[in-house]
């Protein structure tokens, strides 16, 4: 096959070769294309010229020659501008470097708002474990409190509560710390796709970088962000009890 940046005509290999043959893909000079259309088997040949070549990596149209610049919508399929006439003739088209920008600006959009959510999720798990472990100190002070008050009587009380308190409220802490680490995850997951997407802008804008687009999409889709339960919050409620129920005298708290 010839290059396209031959720059002599290959049949007499000496003058400017300044019209490429489509068909038996060849530069021709003027004089040999002129003897080429004369010929028989080759006067219905199409040139071209050599400038307007497509550069060589660019997707062409098997049956045109030309660059697939062009996505039938109706088809779903890539051709270029003489198919729009020919078979596809009616349908619906789209320019592929449009078709480019517009899943780029898509992805890019999805992308950020899932990141935004994250880092919003996250700043809210974090200043909601701060606000957890100062309640639950509070608690714990308030418990140990009414244990002073109540001296002795009560110290194996006090130490049953507050280990209670401690085993309790270490349940609701691991949920959001949980929490935080998927939300973690999917921030990450979602800086990773970043990447992999400012690689794309740079990529040569053809008809795979529609595929690859695609797949940057389908996986933007499969970040997932998990719905907030409702937080958790822990208080103290200072209950007068029975001198007989040492138990009561301390008090009580809740978790929710």
């Amino acid at each position: 096959m010839a290059q396209a940046a031959s720059k002599t005509c290959e049949v007499c290999v000496s003058a400017p070769g300044s019209h490429y043959c489509i068909d038996c893909e060849e530069h021709y000079c003027e004089n040999c294309k002129f003897v080429h259309n004369r010929q028989k088997l080759s006067k219905n040949h199409q040139f071209q010229k050599a400038s307007d070549r497509i550069p060589e990596g660019k997707s062409r149209c098997s049956e045109h020659k030309e660059e697939l610049t062009l996505i039938c919508n109706t088809c779903n399929v890539q051709i270029c501008t003489r198919c729009v006439t020919g078979k596809h003739n009616g349908h619906t088209f789209s320019q592929i470097v449009d078709v480019i920008v517009q899943l780029r600006g898509d992805n890019e959009t999805k992308l950020r708002a899932k990141t935004n959510e994250a880092n919003q999720n996250i700043k809210k798990i974090e200043e909601n474990l701060n606000v957890f472990d100062n309640s639950v100190e509070s608690v714990i002070k308030a418990i140990n409190d009414e244990g002073n008050m109540i001296k002795q009587m009560v110290d194996k009380s006090v130490a049953q509560m507050i280990a209670l308190v401690k085993e309790q409220s270490k349940k609701e802490k691991d949920k959001l710390i949980n929490m935080l680490s998927d939300a973690k995850s999917v921030l990450v997951g979602g800086h990773t796709l970043d990447i992999k997407r400012h690689k794309l802008d740079k990529t040569r804008q053809d008809g795979s970088l529609v595929q690859k687009i695609n797949n940057l999409k389908e996986e933007i889709d499969k970040l997932t962000i998990n719905s907030l339960p409702e937080f958790p919050n822990i208080s103290f409620s200072r209950q007068a009890v029975a001198e007989d129920d040492i138990r009561q005298l301390i008090g009580t708290f809740t978790i929710r």
